[in-house]
């Protein structure tokens, strides 16, 4: 109903039932549809995605966008699309995920190298520098290579605005079996919450559960980067929400994330759109809307260390 043009209700409701047609029908099912579609997948992934880091290395200020993942599954795309030319859908999710995986592997192994315990500050240190170095090595890739550059710079930009369902329906599996992973970790992440010893002694199992965490933190960021592009905060701003209403049960956590993820993805998305008379990308909207709270959390982080 929202957009550049108000459609009735009633004629949005006809056109997805096929029962009128006309320009107003085309709008609804080749534009707007799709971009909701994507728009509640994405904004799900992303918000999931960031519960379960935050839950996995128990730091508030860790999400996909600051720790890189984002950055990672961009540089797979360019390098696929500039060496192996990759152009299709199945592509680019695959690539995705390629590097988010491994990006994610190198975050967490830079985070934890030579030290005794997690510290949350270096984590996101370390994610920030690898994800600047993806982001300049994928900048760098795309000037080389004009095909990159055409094919990526919409993408990089981070954007809703998809024109069928094809980018929808070839990343709704991955991006649901990632949702359906992360409600089944809820219950071990809250035993090694207590400590990898304790959640021993209660029968969880902390390797297995990080290694699945990795695994659906892999599928949610490929899906949502590739079919929408690179989208920050909403992992970072939408799990402490969900903290601050629920507790701290990962269980309600990431099923009240599940939740409002895609309602803040929207909102910007149709704010985007009313902001400026062209329209705004939502990775815009969504930076304006998560700077100013990464930089209160971690005001309130380092004051509680001191």
């Amino acid at each position: 109903m929202l957009g550049a043009k108000a459609i009735p209700f009633p004629i949005v409701v006809d056109s997805l039932l096929g029962v009128t047609g006309g320009a107003d029908a085309i709008i609804v099912l080749d534009s707007r549809l799709p971009r909701t579609l994507l728009g509640l997948l994405a904004g799900a992934a992303l918000g999931a995605s960031g519960a379960l880091i935050q839950a996995l290395t128990r730091n508030p200020l860790a999400e996909p966008g600051i720790l890189g993942v984002n950055a990672g599954a961009g540089l797979a795309m360019v390098l696929g699309v500039a060496f192996f030319g990759v152009h299709s859908q199945p592509g680019y999710l695959g690539l995705a995920a390629l590097g988010a995986l491994l990006t994610t592997l190198l975050v967490f192994f830079a985070g934890y190298y030579g030290a005794t315990r997690m510290d949350p500050l270096r984590f996101v240190l370390a994610g920030v520098a690898i994800g600047a170095v993806m982001s300049g090595a994928a900048s760098g890739v795309t000037l080389l290579h004009p095909t990159a550059f055409d094919t990526m710079r919409y993408w990089s930009a981070g954007s809703l605005n998809v024109r069928s369902l094809e980018p929808v329906l070839w990343v709704a599996p991955v991006i649901v079996a990632g949702v359906i992973l992360a409600l089944i970790l809820a219950r071990p992440l809250n035993a090694i919450a207590m400590g990898e010893e304790l959640s021993v002694a209660l029968g969880a199992r902390p390797q297995w559960t990080q290694g699945l965490s990795i695994l659906a933190i892999t599928l949610l960021c490929g899906g949502a980067t590739a079919a929408a592009g690179p989208i920050a905060f909403i992992g970072l701003m939408i799990p402490h929400i969900a903290r601050w209403l629920m507790g701290a049960d990962q269980r309600w956590i990431i099923l009240l994330t599940l939740t409002l993820s895609p309602c803040l993805l929207l909102s910007a998305d149709i704010l985007g759109r009313f902001l400026t008379p062209g329209e705004l990308r939502v990775s815009i909207v969504t930076a304006f809307l998560g700077a100013p709270m990464l930089i209160w959390l971690a005001r309130r982080q380092h004051g509680e260390s001191r």
